[in-house]
């Protein structure tokens, strides 16, 4: 008797999927996103933690910088007034926001059982991750614009009130500006990647953190090994395209500009790769 019931069922379900456009993939990702409470919440207060923490660190130096000795403030500009615009404590927030949101757009349907759903609809797996990554770049790529534009905008104003503030037509300031809008679809991507591949909510937010976190911290650049593997992590890139200016201390095995941008590039590629092949190839 099965085979007689499940025929019309796949008949249907693959009549179905070639009525489905991925237009139509696209809407149905972002309806799914936007439905989901805590995304508002997340970008919202996400957005304010990053934006306060750049803002605040201006603030002091704006305070401050009267009394900074001689050699301090001959290096302030343009090293420490870019670094005010994108603090190494903002750029954390930034990638445990940004991963941790990626992550849960696939996770959640796994959690919640709405992965059979959606795939009984539309057996085409591939375009089914295609629309999430195209949705979750789209929006990501909007949000990281929104937060270093705004970073970049309101932390030069203020120190321009001392007159040392960066335009963004000073060399290197678009580059950093880019490099942190970049930055959020950049571990969105790997969020979705990871996701993918551990299915489990708390499992993958803790290797986001470890990955994307912890292990940068964890290496130094004294060792020529070491300094390889920190500049190909997205962390070590971000502060390569960020830096401006000549470096105080010496760096024994800098990477360059193109290679952060290598690196830029090659991690979200391999996580949509990854997420794509696996949720293709394995069991619900």
């Amino acid at each position: 008797m099965t085979p007689i019931h499940s025929a019309p069922t796949q008949t249907a379900a693959a009549s179905t999927a070639a009525r489905a456009r991925f237009r139509d993939l696209l809407a149905a990702e972002w309806i799914k996103l936007w439905s989901l409470r805590s995304t508002p919440w997340a970008f919202g207060i996400s957005a304010l933690a990053i934006i306060g923490i750049n803002v605040n660190a201006a603030i002091a130096d704006y305070n401050n910088y009267p009394n900074y000795p001689q050699g301090t403030k001959d290096l302030f500009v343009p090293i420490w007034a870019m670094r005010d615009a994108f603090t190494v404590g903002a750029g954390m927030v930034l990638m445990l926001a940004a991963g941790s949101i990626g992550a849960l757009t696939l996770v959640s349907e796994y959690s919640t059982g709405q992965i059979r759903t959606t795939f009984a609809a539309v057996p085409a797996r591939r375009s089914v991750v295609a629309a999430k990554l195209a949705v979750v770049t789209a929006i990501m790529l909007v949000y990281g614009a929104f937060v270093a534009a705004a970073s970049f905008g309101v932390t030069q104003a203020i120190l321009s009130g001392r007159h040392i503030g960066l335009p963004l037509d000073y060399p290197g300031s678009l580059r950093a500006t880019a490099a942190s809008a970049l930055l959020a679809p950049v571990c969105a991507l790997i969020g979705m990647g990871l996701g993918a591949l551990i299915r489990h909510t708390a499992t993958s937010i803790v290797t986001i953190t470890g990955v994307l976190l912890l292990l940068p911290s964890l290496i130094n650049n004294r060792n020529e090994w070491s300094a390889a593997l920190l500049h190909a992590l997205p962390r070590g890139a971000w502060d390569r395209l960020t830096e401006v200016g000549d470096s105080p201390v010496p760096v024994l095995y800098p990477a360059t500009i193109t290679e952060a941008w290598i690196v830029y590039a090659a991690w979200p590629l391999a996580a949509a790769a990854i997420a794509t092949v696996v949720v293709h190839r394995r069991d619900l």
